[in-house]
C-alpha cells in the first residue's frame, strides 16, 4: 500500500467560530492535534472546504437545506468559508466541495485504493459522510478520533461508534498513535 494521505475535513472559520451556528465546541481541543498531523504529513496533506452549492445548482434537498441554514447561504468566496490561518499556509492541496462527503472530490487525487488518515469537523456530518463513502469505494481509512470535532460531544461519540463498525476498512486511532507510527 502506498504512503497514506492526511485529509483534514473542513478546517474553516464557519466551523471553528464559537459564535457560528455550526461552530463545534470541540474544535479548540482538536485543532492542536490536527496541526501536529499536518506537520507530520507535509506534502501528503489534503485540506477540504465545504462551500454552499450555488443557488442554480442545488439538487434535491440542498435547496431546503440552505433555506434551513440561511446564515451559511453565502458565496463560496465569502471569508467565513476560508481555511483557518494555521491551515491556509500548510503544504497541502485544497479541495472544495458543495457536499457533506468529500470522497467524490478526493478519489481523483488519491485513487480508490488509497489509505487516508482523517481528521476534521464535523465528525457527525462531513467526516462520517466522507469516511463511509470512501470505505465503500475501497479506500482504507484511519480516523483520528481525537483530531475530529463534532457538533456536540454526544454526536461526536455516536459518529465515532458508527465508523468503528467498519473494520477493517476503518480503523480508529488517536493522534498520539498516528504520530508514533512509522509511515
Amino acid at each position: 500500500m502506498s504512503e497514506p494521505w492526511l485529509v483534514v475535513i473542513d478546517a474553516q472559520r464557519i466551523f471553528a467560530d464559537p459564535d457560528s451556528e455550526w461552530g463545534s465546541p470541540m474544535w479548540p481541543d482538536a485543532e492542536p492535534r490536527i496541526r501536529d498531523l499536518v506537520g507530520h504529513f507535509a506534502g501528503r496533506t489534503i485540506l477540504t472546504r465545504w462551500v454552499p452549492p450555488a443557488a442554480g445548482a442545488r439538487v434535491g434537498s440542498w435547496d431546503a437545506y440552505m433555506q434551513a441554514w440561511p446564515f451559511a447561504d453565502r458565496p463560496a468566496e465569502d471569508p467565513y468559508f476560508d481555511l483557518l490561518t494555521a491551515f491556509a499556509e500548510a503544504d497541502a492541496l485544497v479541495l472544495d466541495a458543495p457536499t457533506f462527503g468529500k470522497w467524490d472530490a478526493l478519489a481523483p487525487v488519491v485513487g480508490e485504493a488509497a489509505h487516508l488518515v482523517i481528521a476534521g469537523v464535523s465528525t457527525d456530518c462531513c467526516v462520517i459522510s466522507t469516511v463511509l463513502a470512501a470505505a465503500d469505494a475501497g479506500a482504507t481509512l484511519t480516523v483520528v478520533a481525537d483530531a475530529c470535532a463534532g457538533s456536540t460531544p454526544e454526536n461526536h461519540a455516536a459518529a465515532v461508534t458508527v465508523m468503528g463498525l467498519y473494520p477493517p476498512q476503518v480503523t480508529l486511532r488517536t493522534a498520539a498513535e498516528v504520530l508514533g507510527a512509522d509511515h
